[in-house]
């Protein structure tokens, strides 16, 4: 079993009442290997001056960890399969909504991830479908969340491969995974 932390870190600023809610939400995260982010309340939730929209919001950073997590699983389970990727990039989106009780939360998290596959051994829109569903499965946070997540993905070949290999590259497409 492994422990993951993080310290986050708060004060009040000089001349700020505290009990009338208006004071700054911005804090910071530091992490176990020293990266520290600028973090603040969501300005949907709280309103600027006091919330920072330049810093990372709680939502944000789920959003990341549960998109971040996927792609790790995934660049795994390809290496895995013998799969070459060349480029992963996940544009996630997080929708809140009501959950139980009638709270708010986070409902669902839908992943775009745009990977690029290149090498000699090129998988179908099956097998793609197959490594984001294993990732899914495999990915810590999905299963530490309720959190309905999707994964709305595309694939397509290396233009490396494709200038090696024309003929392939015309029988291998652009894929859509869901």
């Amino acid at each position: 079993m492994a422990s993951h932390g993080a310290e986050i870190s708060w004060e009040r600023g000089t001349g700020e009442t505290f009990t009338d809610r208006r004071y700054s939400r911005a804090h910071s995260w530091r992490f176990d290997g020293g990266a520290l982010v600028p973090a603040s309340s969501s300005p949907h939730n709280v309103p600027v001056p006091f919330s920072r929209v330049e810093h990372v919001d709680p939502e944000e950073a789920f959003v990341a960890a549960i998109s971040s997590c996927h792609m790790l699983t995934f660049l795994y389970v390809a290496a895995k399969s013998g799969y070459l990727v060349d480029r992963y990039h996940d544009a996630a989106v997080g929708e809140t909504g009501h959950v139980e009780n009638g709270r708010e939360g986070v409902t669902r998290v839908t992943l775009s991830p745009v990977v690029e596959f290149a090498g000699p051994r090129l998988p179908d829109d099956r097998e793609v479908a197959r490594l984001h569903h294993e990732a899914h499965e495999d990915c810590y946070i999905a299963n530490s969340v309720r959190t309905t997540i999707e994964v709305r993905g595309e694939w397509s070949v290396a233009r490396s491969t494709q200038n090696a290999a024309p003929d392939r590259a015309t029988a291998s497409r652009n894929g859509r995974t869901s």
